[in-house]
């Protein structure tokens, strides 16, 4: 009896909370929002917007997928993490070419950052929802 009921709870663990891994990636803080974390989520929200904003106006570069560099792929994944704000710069026609001044490597770093940084409300949002935090 105890090992059906323990077979019962792992199975319910497993269940992955597809709606929430995709709000949190697409906006950030989104699967925390979803969840009524208010304000966690406006907070992931605001710092991981705020490091994109700042990543584009200082002029960071996006990375552009290429198998035979390891920095560009890996580069352009980080780029990619960042959901619907990566996605709506492409989309304003976004792309600057690599420059020289040191503020557009800040840039770089910045949209990676905030890509990468919402790869962790990712997971936090993940645990929050399968009940492995509170």
């Amino acid at each position: 009896m105890a090992s059906k009921a323990a077979a019962t709870e792992s199975t319910t663990k497993l269940q992955v909370p597809v709606a929430v891994i995709v709000a949190a990636w697409l906006v950030p803080g989104g699967g925390h929002l979803l969840q009524r974390r208010w304000g966690r989520g406006i907070l992931l929200l605001a710092t991981i917007g705020f490091l994109f904003v700042m990543g584009v106006a200082l002029g960071g570069r996006f990375f552009h997928f290429n198998p035979s560099s390891i920095v560009e792929t890996l580069g352009s994944l980080g780029n990619f993490c960042s959901g619907l704000l990566y996605f709506g710069a492409r989309f304003a026609g976004y792309d600057p070419a690599p420059a020289a001044a040191p503020a557009a490597d800040y840039g770089t770093k910045f949209l990676l950052v905030a890509g990468l940084l919402n790869v962790l409300c990712i997971l936090d949002a993940y645990d929050i929802a399968v009940g492995n935090k509170p």
